[in-house]
């Protein structure tokens, strides 16, 4: 198909993924055509620089022919082999020692999932598995932050808690809950570090105590909240909620699908504190999205309960046909390659290039807050610095950042609540992230001209 016949088949037949129905059919829409390091070409030539790793995920870059050819050759020797009835393929199971390996603590037992959103369901219901066969059926009750965000999918689409997964869908479900998220810019009164954490594990206690601590099963949080605006907790606030939840006999489970595979420096971001989940989910970087993949990593604890808890020959209800597909697994394993020889040591000196440069935005104009992980970062729009006015929703902000970025060849998340996000691949040079910021002030420059400020 030409250009035109693309856009009007766009049009007529995909739906894409959190979109305005109504709006994407009126503009159509953006095709990429190919992608080299941290760099995309648009099907007219137009090069970008891709600020946010397509969706958080291209964490190697584009382009990587070990993974291309490791995908080749799985494909050629064995495309397909279902983990069902015994069966495994070689990639997976070396897979799953690998990072079993490389996992905080004792999470040796990995699922594999097809991405981020079923691996949330899958720990959802071990979680359920897990306190049947502990004999606490009545813990059912899951908690989550506010901003906190887990997937789309009906029952994770409950626990993330972002109005737009909640619209006309009937979520949150009865026994899903939220507490406020640590969000250091607009903590209401004391904002120190030691405050904010306190707050959090107040109001952790107390909508357990509200639920009953015999009903409540588990804590879900983000190391860093991604969607939700790219709210980064205070150090401590991670080993302080953990500590919290063994205190009150409720699981721990870490959602590393933004988080994990070197965005944040290590790994996972649990090694910044050594926290050790009970749970792990993770997607996105496991195979620089290079192939669909996620996985739930269970303690031996959690994984041995269920187990030996399970009548002999009955099967535990739950599996995907494409669990553990061979050509992810491939795919995985080129890509962790590339991590342990180079890319996490890239995305950490990136990364403090990055933070010296944002930093340095804290003085524009349209600058309210900006807070960055490693190689992940959110910047805040205000209009008012004092107050820290959010931007009047006529302004239309979000899209307005959106298009300009696009215009000066950049690409990044334009949140709908004013709010940047950057997740560079961590391929990225030193000389690629000034051009990011050079890009990205250019964009805040424009936008500050149009709404007046």
């Amino acid at each position: 198909m030409n250009k035109d016949r693309l856009i009007q088949a766009d049009r007529n037949h995909l739906i894409h993924p959190v979109s305005a129905w109504r709006d994407h059919e009126e503009t159509g829409p953006r095709i990429l055509k190919s992608g080299k390091g941290a760099w995309l070409t648009d099907i007219d030539g137009k090069e970008l620089l891709d600020g946010f790793a397509g969706l958080w995920c291209v964490n190697v870059g584009y382009g990587c022919q070990s993974v291309v050819e490791a995908a080749t050759a799985q494909m050629t020797a064995l495309p397909y082999a279902t983990g069902y009835f015994g069966f495994a393929g070689e990639a997976a199971i070396e897979l799953a020692d690998r990072l079993a390996a490389l996992t905080p603590g004792n999470l040796n037992r990995v699922f594999f999932s097809l991405g981020g959103s079923d691996a949330v369901d899958s720990a959802l219901r071990f979680i359920r598995f897990y306190q049947h066969a502990r004999g606490t059926p009545e813990k059912k009750h899951v908690i989550g932050l506010t901003r906190g965000y887990h997937g789309s999918t009906y029952t994770g689409a409950g626990l993330t808690a972002l109005a737009a997964f909640h619209r006309n869908a009937d979520v949150p479900l009865t026994w899903q809950h939220h507490i406020p998220s640590p969000y250091p810019y607009r903590h209401e009164g004391d904002s120190s570090d030691a405050a904010i954490i306190a707050s959090s594990v107040a109001a952790l206690h107390a909508k357990v105590e509200e639920l009953g601590a015999r009903n409540v099963a588990a804590f879900f949080c983000e190391p860093v909240q991604g969607s939700g605006g790219i709210i980064v907790p205070p150090a401590g606030w991670l080993t302080a909620m953990r500590e919290a939840c063994r205190a009150l006999d409720i699981l721990f489970v870490a959602d590393e699908v933004i988080t994990g595979f070197g965005r944040t420096g290590p790994l996972f971001a649990c090694e910044h504190e050594n926290v050790v989940p009970d749970m792990m989910t993770v997607a996105k970087g496991l195979t620089s999205g290079y192939a669909p993949m996620g996985a739930v990593f269970l303690s031996e604890d959690i994984y041995t309960t269920i187990r030996d808890n399970n009548p002999p020959g009955v099967a535990v209800g739950h599996g995907m046909t494409y669990s553990a597909h061979p050509v992810s697994a491939a795919v995985g394993l080129a890509v962790l390659d590339l991590y342990q020889n180079g890319v996490l040591a890239s995305g950490v000196t990136a990364g403090k290039r990055l933070a010296t440069r944002l930093d340095a935005m804290r003085g524009h104009p349209l600058v309210g807050d900006v807070r960055i992980s490693g190689m992940l970062a959110g910047i805040e729009l205000v209009t008012d610095k004092t107050l820290k006015t959010k931007p009047s929703p006529e302004l239309g902000i979000s899209k307005k950042l959106a298009a300009v970025g696009y215009e000066e060849g950049v690409l990044f998340r334009a949140f709908g609540d004013d709010i940047i996000g950057l997740a560079p691949p961590l391929c990225c040079s030193e000389e690629e992230i000034d051009i990011l910021c050079d890009r990205i002030t250019r964009v805040l420059d424009r936008v500050g001209a149009d709404i007046g400020q």
